[in-house]
């Protein structure tokens, strides 16, 4: 039997201080990075390592007896019932400000400690060497050794959505303290980076996703204005290839290649500012998207795209704020039924039609005139038009569906699934039922009218989400039953 080489041992200790905690955590967690990456560069030196390196990531846990008399109006911050409770943690140094937030809540709700120590799941050796530009795990073959034979390699059995899908099954009687293993964290930090071309630690904790590349541009006036201003609270501009400014005249050199989904942050010091994702066309990119940035536990995210406009009373540029939701995209079936109603959240909708109000200069009645709230329908067809009209118009009707687009149920959906709080606000760019096609002159004069608004509208209503406390945004609609303490 191969030997196994693992750092220093370290009993499990107790706390009931939050920060003490936390910082306990990035203690064992670089202990355990640190060592897998010597471990790593000295096998990569000597070609054929004679032992198995393997080092564990940080765990919390807690073990209530009694059920908590919390607030029940908190939807978060206490286990659902009394027992163990506990999640593995990687890098806590990007998630110090959640985890001492969580884990205070936790400590205060159940009167209890939390007790700190390596978790018995193995990190991998690639998670463990991202944070290290010197080191780059080879792929299969290019080593003079085989690396699933010395390190341990990313595991599927702790890398999915079971915990937020609701289909775990508890090991040894300890129930899911957090919504995601890290293993399951670490996948989605290394596929932003990816998708994004900017750093995790960059990402807001309020998101703007879009449809069109013509929103950057506003994005990036916007930002320098709000870097003019010293009374702003706003502190750096980020752009792809992890580009940042903290001057509003600094030049932004933009890569000779896009990512796949371009993303850029608005950022003030306690992370309450604004990201926002180009996710380009489709439910699948809308999808993989919201599958990342979920780890990031964000305060909000609000769809702001085109759609077709479905209403004849309905003229062009005019504003759709969802209520509902028919769901064709069909990505998400898997994981939540179409039989899943995706309720909307008042607070949200309330900050929407607040802020179409406040930018437009339109109250009331005459808000009516260029907002329509109803049901919007997202397919994965981008050229529905061309199919049997009879079949798609019909179940459009009997919906009561006023906007088409691709996204914004996707993003809507696993806002639900992933207990993200979501809104969708859209603006009607064409009506092909009623032969206004999006066509390139008119298209054109619609970007250069209409965007720079829609983007203030949905920065507006960012900014009234973020002077709401936590407890009131965070609804309980999105808990289900046996639900986790952490948000």
């Amino acid at each position: 039997m191969t030997k196994i080489t693992t750092p220093d041992p370290r009993d499990p200790e107790i706390f009931t201080d939050a920060a003490a905690a936390v910082a306990r955590l990035e203690e064992l967690y670089n202990e355990a990075t640190a060592f897998l990456c010597d471990s790593f560069a000295e096998a990569m030196e000597s070609g054929s390592p004679k032992v198995r390196y393997r080092a564990y990531y940080p765990e919390i846990r807690i073990r209530t007896a009694s059920y908590a008399h919390v607030d029940s109006r908190l939807s978060f911050g206490h286990v659902s019932e009394p027992g163990v409770h506990a999640t593995t943690v990687t890098r806590p140094d990007l998630f110090l400000s959640y985890l001492t937030q969580q884990i205070a809540l936790l400590i205060k709700n159940h009167n209890q400690p939390v007790t700190i120590g390596p978790s018995t799941t193995p990190m991998p050796v690639h998670f463990a060497v991202a944070g290290n530009p010197d080191l780059v795990v080879p792929h299969q073959g290019a080593a003079g050794f085989t690396l699933r034979d010395v390190f341990d390699v990313p595991d599927l059995t702790t890398t999915n959505d079971d915990i937020v899908n609701g289909v775990h099954e508890p090991q040894d009687g300890v129930g899911p303290l957090a919504l995601f293993t890290a293993q399951r964290i670490d996948y989605s930090l290394a596929r932003l980076a990816h998708y994004t071309a900017t750093d995790p630690d960059h990402f807001q904790n309020h998101v703007l996703f879009t449809n069109y590349q013509f929103y950057v541009s506003e994005f990036e006036n916007y930002a320098r204005a709000q870097l003019a201003d010293p009374d702003s609270g706003y502190t750096s501009f980020v752009s792809t290839g992890n580009v940042e400014i903290t001057d509003p005249d600094a030049p932004l050199e933009q890569p000779l290649k896009l990512p796949q989904m371009p993303t850029y942050h608005l950022k003030r010091a306690d992370g309450s500012g604004i990201t926002l994702v180009n996710i380009g066309v489709g439910p699948s990119n809308a999808k993989t998207a919201t599958d990342h940035i979920a780890v990031l536990r964000p305060h909000a995210w609000l769809m702001v795209g085109h759609c077709a406009g479905l209403r004849n009373t309905q003229a062009l540029g005019d504003f759709v704020l969802a209520h509902a939701y028919l769901r064709e995209d069909k990505v998400l079936d898997d994981d939540l039924p179409v039989w899943v109603p995706i309720p909307p959240l008042a607070e949200v909708q309330v900050a929407l039609e607040r802020a179409v109000a406040e930018v437009t200069e339109l109250e009331g009645y005459e808000l009516k005139r260029i907002m329509r709230t109803g049901t919007v329908a997202s397919v994965d067809n981008r050229n529905w038009e061309l199919r049997d009209q009879s079949g798609p118009v019909q179940r459009l009707s009997q919906s009561r569906a006023i906007a088409l687009d691709m996204e914004s149920a996707t993003i809507a959906a696993n806002g639900y699934r992933f207990r993200v709080p979501y809104g969708t606000l859209l603006c009607v760019s064409d009506k092909p039922l009623h032969g206004e096609l999006k066509l390139p002159g008119m298209a054109s004069e619609f970007y250069t009218t209409q965007v720079s608004r829609h983007l203030a509208i949905g920065i507006r209503a960012m900014e009234h989400l973020r002077g709401m406390p936590l407890e009131r945004l965070h609804s309980r609609k999105l808990r289900s039953f046996d639900e986790t303490a952490f948000l």
